[in-house]
């Protein structure tokens, strides 16, 4: 187990509350706590890596294919028309852990460039996301 104590490596030793939407050896998938829009998942590497930079080879295809999963789940489950997949890079990377953003899109949903307003689930509202998210992943 990582003794890092970032908030992924934390939701990795089951430290810290996340809603799950797939977990595999390698890779960990959870809702965003504020998202860009409901849905939106963050996918990292079960073993502490900082950056893309740090990414070990044995891993870049796991995280890319599985992102193209949670992408084709959202759009199935949740019914948008496409994803926005994105990594920061120590530069706006508010978690010192490598993650993957995938977020659900449709047109006319008012991100544009780089401003992203955040959103909030309502009360059971997140678990019930996952759950759909969990369930279009099995499926």
């Amino acid at each position: 187990m990582s003794d890092h104590d970032d908030i992924v490596c934390r939701i990795v030793r089951g430290e810290l509350d996340a809603a799950v939407v797939l977990r595999t050896d390698d890779l960990v998938g959870f809702l965003d706590h504020r998202p860009l829009f409901k849905g939106h998942v963050l996918l990292s590497p079960v073993r502490h890596v900082d950056t893309l930079l740090d990414l070990p080879a044995e891993l870049m295809t796991p995280l890319l294919t599985t992102a193209q999963r949670v992408a084709a789940a959202l759009g199935t489950e949740l019914g948008c028309q496409g994803t926005f997949v994105a990594m920061n890079n120590v530069v706006s990377q508010s978690v010192p852990h490598l993650h993957v953003h995938v977020v659900p899109r449709t047109k006319g949903d008012g991100l544009k460039g780089f401003f992203w307003p955040r959103t909030r689930y309502a009360d059971g509202e997140m678990e019930t996301y996952a759950d759909r998210i969990r369930a279009a992943l099995a499926g």
